[in-house]
């Protein structure tokens, strides 16, 4: 009696895990899928450096003056501005 009872519960047991396998290969199909490759879904342009304005609000220093905001020009150095495309 013991051996049938140890058989079921092993017989359970593979078949719940049978059964977790099937369950997690039929929700990863089910994703969408999208077999674009990286080069039609970005689109990166090549910035060069270049100056650009920024604001500098204005602010009361620790000796309690007072000092006014103003635009100030800071560097910007070269980099990629990469964009994604339009899903679909």
């Amino acid at each position: 009696m013991k051996k049938a009872a140890a058989l079921g519960a092993a017989t359970v047991a593979l078949a719940l895990a049978a059964g977790a396998v099937v369950g997690a290969v039929g929700t990863a199909s089910a994703a969408p899928q999208d077999h674009r490759s990286s080069a039609s879904s970005h689109h990166c342009v090549r910035v060069a450096g270049h100056w650009a304005r920024q604001w500098h609000p204005a602010f009361r220093d620790r000796h309690h003056r007072w000092h006014p905001g103003q635009w100030i020009r800071v560097w910007r150095p070269a980099h990629q501005e990469c964009h994604r495309g339009p899903r679909g």
